[in-house]
């Protein structure tokens, strides 16, 4: 499938150091040839920079449509900051506007995403992990919070597919996270292992149902977290029964599947198993954020090239990457700022 018959990529997405790359990490990458790279604050200097970071990534990998994702949710989850960027809401506030009003709150997700895939697509970074399709839980752990629209499943759909359409209409792609949902966890899986103990039906009825009508979009990163009812044993993202039988399954999603990143400490064991155990439960692509070359070498190591539906999935979700319409930027700034109920452009 891929073109010239060479090669697929490796079914990795890795992060890198710095705001340059170094000659040991380009002649990894080139080695490694990477589905994508990830760019975080450490990564992140000046307009320009990034540019040219993102430029200089995609060339050591030797294609031109590697993907490159960041994390720009807004709130207390952006990678790009004032002063060169904007600051933007939670999602949170989106969901209380759309309380009061969903029309409104609709609106302002969208155009908040609208100018946030002008800010990526000037930059060359094609995909920005968003929307997080998380139910909001009381007495959760905070670790989804606010960056949830929600407890609402009406609202965290509505506006999850709001920020899907003014994402891609600037020419970014969006990342459903975390699928099949992790706002019942009482537990930051950046630190530990949460056990979800809530039975099948209600899981299907809640958290898994704003995946399931968001579920012909074509990314999506896997929660780091153990349904009981589905699999005790193993989290999500290593489980090949909840890919299997929910995400492929009940929810319907058929796009390419990433896992959340390998280095939380919600998986244990050796990177290579991380990685292994990953692909092997059914996710597409492996994610590795933290620029660590010793765990890259080993997630590398154990990837594999991306398999022949993974790279369909893949091929289809870059083909989904289209030309940005045209934004007058002043405009938008003040139609959501007068949506948000402020004065000033935000």
């Amino acid at each position: 499938m891929t073109a010239g018959g060479a090669k697929p990529p490796l079914a990795a997405i890795f992060g890198c150091a710095g705001v340059r790359l170094e000659a040991s990490e380009r002649a990894f990458f080139r080695d490694a040839d990477p589905a994508g790279f990830i760019l975080f604050a450490r990564n992140v200097e000046s307009p320009s920079q990034v540019r040219a970071l993102v430029e200089e990534l995609r060339g050591s990998a030797g294609r031109a449509d590697a993907l490159v994702l960041i994390d720009q949710e807004g709130g207390r989850v952006a990678r790009l900051r004032p002063p060169q960027w904007r600051a933007a809401p939670a999602a949170g506030f989106f969901g209380t506007l759309a309380g009061r009003d969903m029309e409104r709150g609709r609106r302002a997700a969208w155009l908040n995403a609208r100018l946030f895939a002008a800010d990526l697509a000037a930059l060359g970074i094609s995909v920005d992990c968003l929307p997080v399709l998380d139910l909001r839980y009381p007495g959760a752990n905070d670790i989804v919070g606010d960056r949830s629209y929600g407890a609402d499943i009406d609202t965290v759909s509505v506006l999850g597919r709001a920020v899907c359409e003014g994402l891609m209409t600037g020419g970014v792609l969006p990342v459903l996270k975390h699928i099949p949902g992790h706002g019942r966890a009482m537990a930051d899986s950046h630190r530990q292992l949460p056990v979800v103990a809530v039975d099948r039906e209600a899981l299907e009825a809640s958290d898994f149902e704003p995946f399931r009508r968001l579920a012909r979009m074509p990314l999506a990163m896997t929660a780091h977290i153990v349904y009981e009812a589905v699999d005790p044993d193993r989290p999500a993202t290593t489980s090949a029964a909840v890919i299997g039988e929910v995400i492929r399954g009940s929810i319907g999603f058929d796009g390419l599947l990433m896992t959340d990143d390998l280095s939380m400490k919600a998986l244990g064991g050796a990177f290579s198993d991380r990685t292994a155990a990953a692909l092997a439960a059914g996710c597409d692509v492996v994610l590795h954020c933290n620029g660590n070359r010793k765990e890259m070498d080993q997630v590398a190591a154990a990837a594999r090239p991306l398999d022949e539906r993974a790279e369909r999935r893949y091929l289809s979700a870059v083909a989904a990457i289209r030309a940005p319409e045209s934004l007058d930027r002043h405009a938008a700034l003040a139609e959501l700022a007068s949506l948000m109920g402020q004065d000033e452009g935000v």
